[in-house]
């Protein structure tokens, strides 16, 4: 074999560029929210599908981009590594950048798609990609287990008091949405192109048009509910939750803020996800309890709980429950656990989608003989729930819930059988960064809008928030710091189109924006 073979060949300007242009485009996520920057990229993007001569090439441009855009987007996740002693910090951007060359697939994807639609047609390049990248982030939110985190249509997303052209998910979904910013990233480079051709005034209007649709001051009714809440954000650091030294001094904490105003009264307690770290149910060795939880006995540990609640409170709280096999200890479930003031449990809900590498170790066998564990403390693998279910507390409303990171996946919260009549979304984000926080909190904002349900989110170090149905944030606690928040959940709204019909809508879109395509070749040939 020659050398020349294993030569290394520098990446063109194209190339770089393409990759700087996707890690530009994620710079329209929370905390920065700079979708101008992502609307730009994109219309780059589509300009590159534009001139590509083939599907290799189309394949290519749509990957670089990815590289650049899930580097960026996700690199809330190397500060995970900071937090696992067992491995070094600096593997975290290599997993960061590993994880991104794997999620770009799905931008190229989209990108080959909708050239090989609009290849010998190029007036149905724009909706024939758009079409595509609806069915691209769709693929993403289950594949393999699915990674739905910040699909595009997140920039759409206004400020807390103002849902913006988010508010339309309710009738598209989050990825049809993602397709409609696409769409206004076509428009700006139609404004370009415009611009160049001595068309000024249709240049002012391709790029006036989707600005004053991203800025526009969108919002529902406001209406306020009944039933009183308490939300908790105890502040407790994640290099301090799994010390067993402070396992009393956190629930201590996390009570103090609890208490009732007003003897007696009726009112939801919520607590975020490790709330508790007592084990509550019976028939565990008495060792687990030993080190664990509250005078080495879950029924005084639940009976704490319900003093701590008060008389007329329902406690809504993140906890373990260990998965036994006769004798043996086979793992374990991450669950929220409804207990009333007597300390009686009232229900219960375990997680369903679980993080790879988190809550547990992929290929375990093989994995950790070479070094590598969970990014999360302990050693029992958790075992998934069986999906979305509807706690039926009587007085105290219908609750769905989802755990930390499962809020993320759109068409995929809500018990459709039993619809509830709110979210309780309780998560440990202490080990997201500075960006993972606000990103999450966004994503939670899309699933009130798309469902028509309010969403509550207790956190252990913020952001904790109470959303209303149309994605408006009425109260939150910034990130690193103890506080309550009280108040009424807000009400449902009726089921939305897109919580009748989940995600076929958005491939319902798809269907369209390829009859659009074909429509406007059609016209543009005649």
């Amino acid at each position: 074999m020659t050398a020349s073979r294993f030569s290394f060949r520098v990446p063109s300007r194209d190339s770089l560029l393409t990759i700087a242009m996707g890690g530009l485009a994620a710079l329209g996520f929370q905390p920065l929210g700079l979708w101008p920057l992502t609307l730009a990229a994109f219309a780059y993007l589509i300009h590159r599908l534009h001139v590509v001569k083939t599907w290799r090439q189309a394949l290519l441009v749509g990957w670089l981009f990815g590289v650049g855009h899930f580097t960026v987007g996700n690199g809330w996740i190397a500060t995970a590594f900071t937090y696992q002693a067992e491995m070094p910090t600096w593997l975290g951007w290599v997993a960061v950048f590993l994880l991104a060359l794997y999620l770009a697939v799905f931008p190229a994807l989209a990108t080959w798609g909708g050239w090989w639609l609009a290849n010998t047609r190029r007036a149905m390049l724009l909706p024939a990609f758009a079409a595509a990248w609806i069915i691209a982030e769709w693929l993403r939110s289950w594949l393999f287990t699915g990674f739905a985190w910040n699909p595009l249509a997140m920039v759409t997303l206004g400020d807390f008091d103002r849902p913006g052209l988010a508010l339309a998910a309710q009738w598209t979904g989050t990825y049809a949405l993602s397709a409609v910013v696409v769409l206004l990233a076509g428009w700006w480079l139609f404004a370009l192109r415009s611009w160049r051709q001595g068309q000024k005034w249709a240049a002012g209007a391709y790029a006036l048009g989707p600005a004053l649709l991203m800025i526009l001051p969108l919002h529902g009714e406001r209406r306020e509910g009944t039933l009183p809440y308490t939300l908790v954000q105890p502040d407790v650091r994640q290099d301090r939750l799994n010390d067993p030294a402070n396992f009393e001094n956190q629930f201590q904490k996390t009570a103090a803020l609890s208490l009732a105003r007003k003897p007696g009264e009726k009112r939801l307690v919520l607590w975020p996800e490790s709330g508790v770290p007592d084990f509550l149910r019976e028939g565990y060795a008495q060792y687990w309890y030993d080190e664990t939880t509250y005078a080495g006995d879950p029924v005084l540990a639940r009976e704490r709980l319900g003093r701590v609640a008060g008389n007329g409170a329902m406690l809504l709280t993140g906890t373990q429950d260990i998965a036994m096999e006769g004798p043996k200890v086979a793992g374990a479930w991450n669950v929220v656990t409804a207990l009333d003031s007597s300390g009686a449990i009232r229900g219960s809900y375990a997680k369903a989608h679980l993080v790879p590498y988190g809550e547990y170790l992929p290929m375990r066998g093989i994995l950790e003989p070479l070094g590598l564990s969970r990014l999360v403390a302990g050693s029992l693998d958790f075992f998934a729930g069986p999906g979305p279910r509807t706690l039926d507390l009587g007085g105290y409303g219908r609750a769905g819930v989802q755990i930390c990171y499962e809020i993320i996946f759109s068409g995929q919260v809500v018990d459709k059988a039993q619809r509830p009549d709110y979210i309780f979304n309780p998560s440990n984000d202490g080990w997201f960064g500075a960006w993972g926080p606000p990103q999450h909190l966004a994503q939670a904002r899309m699933r009130a809008i798309e469902e028509g349900l309010p969403v509550l989110r207790a956190t252990t170090t913020g952001i904790s928030a109470v959303i209303d149905a149309d994605g408006v944030v009425r109260q939150f606690v910034p990130q690193h710091r103890a506080a309550r928040l009280d108040g009424k959940v807000p009400p449902a709204h009726a089921p939305t189109l897109f919580a009748r019909t989940g995600n076929l809508l958005a491939v319902l879109w798809a269907v369209a924006l390829l009859f659009v395509a074909l429509v406007a070749s059609a016209t543009r040939r005649r």
